[in-house]
């Protein structure tokens, strides 16, 4: 039942101006929706009377490198006069900013600086998008797929000037010889403790 009113719902909203497509998967609805037509689609959400998804839950972002719009931008609604949730997508680049929601959902300002701190993903008419997690002069975008592990800069406490200092990462060595066996495989070498284990897997 609940998937049949997702459906009606999601063929209402299919008609509303820049939604893209609508679909019911795991019994939620998801839209999607052209990034330059995001304000438009939730103003759309929040005010219809078969939707009035006026809380937003989250804002996050998603990467896809190697996609020419490598991010997704999501948003997730709540209904609760109706009891329903929906999540609408967004896709984008790196340059391509995605209109601000945040003069229909104020909620979404925090939401919208974690993306763009996290992703590097651009928001336009957001009234303050600076980092928000990050370090003041953290240099690149920590969820994306091509951050590396061990970022740039490491940080420790200098006793001797008593304040934080940033240096360049640097690894021994010795820590950089990983073992890319699969570990469903198992290793050529025993581990220690692993003798019987290894004697009983050749009965």
């Amino acid at each position: 039942m609940a998937d049949e009113a997702l459906h009606e719902l999601g063929e209402h909203i299919a008609r509303a101006k820049g939604v893209t497509g609508c679909a019911v998967a795991h019994g939620e609805l998801n839209i999607d929706a052209e990034a330059s037509q995001i304000e438009a689609v939730m103003k759309f959400l929040r005010d219809d009377g078969n939707c009035q998804f006026i809380s937003i839950i989250d804002v996050c972002g998603v990467d896809y490198p190697t996609r020419e719009k490598r991010f997704d931008v999501v948003y997730h609604l709540l209904s609760p006069k109706k009891n329903l949730r929906v999540r609408v997508k967004v896709q984008t680049d790196e340059n391509t900013p995605v209109p601000s929601v945040t003069g229909i959902f104020p909620g979404a300002n925090w939401f919208e600086r974690e993306a763009y701190d996290l992703y590097g993903i651009l928001f336009t008419g957001h009234p303050e998008l600076r980092r928000l997690l990050t370090d003041y002069g953290f240099e690149g975008y920590p969820l994306r797929k091509d951050f590396p592990l061990t970022g740039f800069v490491e940080v420790r406490w200098d006793d001797e000037v008593k304040r934080v200092v940033y240096e360049p990462v640097r690894l021994a060595q010795e820590f950089r010889n990983f073992d890319f066996l699969s570990p469903w495989e198992g290793t050529d070498y025993v581990l220690p403790g692993d003798e019987k284990a290894k004697a009983e897997a050749k009965k």
